[in-house]
């Protein structure tokens, strides 16, 4: 919003006796704005300054009084689980004047706020440059009317504004998500997930209507997820006789056995011609055309008001001048990459070419899960075998890992046989620990038997493992010496190469979910301390997350070393909030944090020192966070990142053919593709050897233990916290400079 560095210049803005800063929630209001202004209360009494909640938005600002009062570390607990936003939200059209603005400026000087903290869409961003721009004026004016002093107005000189984008619609320039779009996708997977259930039992089509006038990033993205038959979206209406099209893809997928069809149309869906497309007319047409039984589920409805922003809000400008001027190309590429790679992921997985215009490799591809069951393997397994068959490969599936794979358990794999399967948690095709080197063999033998070219290894640690096994053994095994990548799937995200691995967003939901449940389930008794273990092996991540995203007050984990005095310490430091501030406490522990201080240990010593001021209750999630349907993440992450390795496995196929035979021995041809920041990047196994400490099975650098100091500050801890990375301002239609061909953003 504002330069770069300003994340740094507004905490130093805030430092210091006399500062105050206020926040505010306007617009509409979006899943995850309580979590934000908690985050700004904490973190602004954490660095000395005054806070304070300004009720019902700009409205608030404008009336002044009672709607703008001092916030304490008190006023927010128990709020980061509830949706909405607490203190109101309300669209005021007296701060559109001047005069309105005069009154919110008045306001603030009498309180000495010149820090503001904005939490909204695109009208409320606008509303607060605007606001900015003015405020020399405005004090001047104040002068002028004898509302504040002369002097005023060099003390209260500049007003510092961060503004934090709270928008399903995700659709703001410089960010990559914005607060609320997850939740919505939640919510529409979930609604999605229970429609397909009643569709399957019925033969049933359903049409679904989600929200995005303007634009299509759910509806796209929830398609995506869901592995929708057919999408409709603002930004890319469809060629002049989709209808045609669209029937002819739904009877040919009823005609392979599928028991159901599923379109999502975003509200804001148009033609080719600007014509609106319901989700009414394409029931209509389904029913005409098919005779199909089919029902229409709307989904919510948004209203989006306002003007476009001023203040980096060219995106919306220019994607909407772009759709008016039926540039659809560029206005796909206006919404970003992110968006632009999720909807040819979607065109490239849904739709199936005809065998005739496929391409004929002759190449076999073997894919199967190592290690233990990840939510999204599935979603994994789908696209390799969809995007493999459009490449003109033969898709063969490996059941229970390397063990199936040297017992032969492997078949050939078709498009219509993974229909279905994103949604579903597990591993369909079955999941083993075992690692090759003791069958290397027999394992040897089944890739001649079935002419496999290359490799697909879904799963965590072990399927690591394995790749380095496979690679030493090429040495003795011509066999091996084909491509072969491994996408990272496990709960636990311990996977060296890779920021974040398949499975980690849905078993930190279950984590995030459970810990609500169990504090709520306290709500109304005396105060209680709970002792929660989560799994993970020896990494931290989802222990350290999981308690960041559910308010814990302590997080136990191997990679941060802690003895008796340190318990003792988090022992006294929570005992102090029970007798004064909270009612409920939360101590997550990870499985392997020490051999010692077990999950036992710290609940009898909780249970002891508390004694009189708190009692306490232990809880093991255990396998929980393994189960369950895949999140909407997952679900995308897992989708977009074995799309992109079988197209580098097709890549690697013709490079390596030599004389009627595949042959790649190089490092590069072994690889790990993983989440390096925002890019995909392709990494030789062999390289991460030295990332990687073998015997606790974890990266050597984790990214997330930087997160810690802040979980510390939430809870009320004295600890420091690095504010200094600056931020870079981009321009939204700057071409960004060349990068390595191993990569793509995401």
């Amino acid at each position: 919003m504002a330069q770069p560095d300003s994340k740094k210049i507004f905490f130093e803005n805030l430092s210091g006796a006399g500062k105050a800063i206020a926040v505010l929630t306007s617009g509409g209001d979006a899943q995850g704005m309580n979590a934000a202004v908690r985050a700004v209360v904490r973190m602004g009494l954490y660095v000395g300054a005054k806070v304070y909640f300004i009720h019902e938005g700009y409205q608030g600002m404008v009336d002044g009084g009672d709607n703008i009062k001092e916030a304490s570390w008190e006023s927010v607990s128990s709020m980061l689980q509830v949706g909405g936003t607490v203190i109101g939200s309300a669209r005021c059209k007296e701060f559109r004047t001047h005069e309105g603005r005069l009154k919110a400026a008045h306001n603030l000087v009498q309180r000495g706020i010149t820090n503001l903290c904005v939490i909204g869409g695109d009208g409320s961003l606008t509303g607060a440059n605007l606001f900015r721009e003015e405020w020399s004026e405005l004090l001047g004016e104040l002068v002028k009317k004898d509302l504040i002093a002369s002097d005023a107005v060099q003390k209260y000189s500049a007003l510092h504004i961060v503004g934090m984008v709270g928008s399903i619609d995700n659709d703001f320039c410089g960010t990559d998500m914005t607060i609320g779009t997850d939740s919505a996708l939640h919510r529409i997977i979930e609604v999605v997930d229970a429609i397909m259930t009643t569709a399957q039992s019925h033969q049933r089509t359903f049409v679904l209507e989600v929200m995005g006038r303007h634009c299509g990033y759910l509806a796209l993205v929830s398609a995506l997820a869901c592995g929708a038959d057919w999408v409709l979206i603002p930004e890319m209406p469809p060629e002049d006789g989709w209808e045609d099209k669209m029937c002819q893809k739904l009877s040919a997928t009823r005609s392979r056995g599928t028991r159901l069809n599923i379109i999502i149309v975003a509200e804001g869906a148009l033609d080719r011609h600007g014509k609106p497309i319901t989700s009414s007319y394409v029931k209509d047409l389904v029913v005409k055309c098919l005779g199909f039984d089919t029902r229409v589920t709307i989904l919510g409805h948004v209203q989006r008001g306002g003007t476009p922003s001023a203040f980096d809000r060219i995106l919306t400008q220019e994607v909407q001048k772009a759709m008016d001027e039926k540039r659809f190309e560029e206005a796909v590429k206006l919404r970003g990459r992110s968006f632009e790679n999720n909807l040819k992921t979607y065109k490239l997985l849904a739709h199936r070419k005809p065998e005739s215009e496929l391409p004929s490799s002759n190449f076999n591809v073997a894919v199967l899960n190592v290690g233990a069951p990840a939510a999204g393997m599935n979603a994994a397994v789908r696209s390799a075998v969809r995007v493999g068959i459009s490449e003109g490969h033969k898709m063969f599936a490996v059941s229970d890992g390397f063990e199936g794979f040297y017992k032969g358990q492997i078949k050939e794999i078709k498009w219509a046989d993974v229909g279905g399967w994103t949604g579903q948690g597990g591993s369909l095709l079955g999941t083993k620990r075992t690692l090759p080197a003791k069958h290397l063999e027999k394992i040897a033998e089944q890739m001649r038997k079935h002419n496999i070219n290359a490799l697909l290894v879904i799963g965590g640690f072990e399927a690591f493992l394995s790749l380095l096994e496979l690679l030493t053994a090429r040495g003795k095994y011509d066999e091996f010496c084909v491509p072969m990548v491994m996408v990272p799937a496990t709960v636990s995200n311990n996977v060296p190469g890779s920021d974040l691995s398949i499975g980690a967003d849905t078993a930190l939901n279950a984590i995030t979910t459970t810990c609500d449940r169990i504090k709520q389930s306290a709500s109304g008794t005396k105060r209680r301390v709970f002792i929660i273990e989560t799994m993970g092996g020896y990494c931290g991540y989802l222990a350290s997350v999981g308690g960041l995203a559910a308010g814990a007050d302590a997080v136990y984990i191997y990679e941060e070393p802690f003895d008796i005095k340190d318990l003792q310490a988090n022992v006294e430091h929570l005992t102090e909030k029970m007798k004064t501030t909270i009612q409920r406490g939360l101590v997550l522990r990870n499985e392997n944090s020490n051999d010692n201080y077990t999950t036992d240990f710290i609940y009898q010593l909780y249970s002891e020192e508390g004694r009189g001021v708190f009692d306490c209750r232990k809880n093991v999630l255990g396998h929980m966070q393994q189960g369950g349907a895949p999140s909407p993440f997952d679900r995308n992450f897992g989708t977009k990142i074995s799309a992109k390795a079988m197209q580098w496995i097709s890549k690697k196929l013709v490079e390596t053919f030599r004389n009627g035979r595949v042959f790649a021995n190089t490092e590069d041809s072994c690889c790990l593709l993983g989440m390096r920041r925002r890019a995909l990047v392709f990494q030789p196994v062999v390289q991460l050897k030295d990332e990687t400490d073998f015997v606790h099975r974890i990266p050597k650098e984790q990214w997330w233990l930087k997160l810690r100091p802040l979980m510390k500050i939430l809870a009320k801890y004295k600890t420091s916290y690095d504010v200094s990375d600056s931020g870079q301002l981009e321009h939204v239609v700057r071409l960004r400079p060349t990068e390595l061909e191993a990569s793509v953003a995401m």
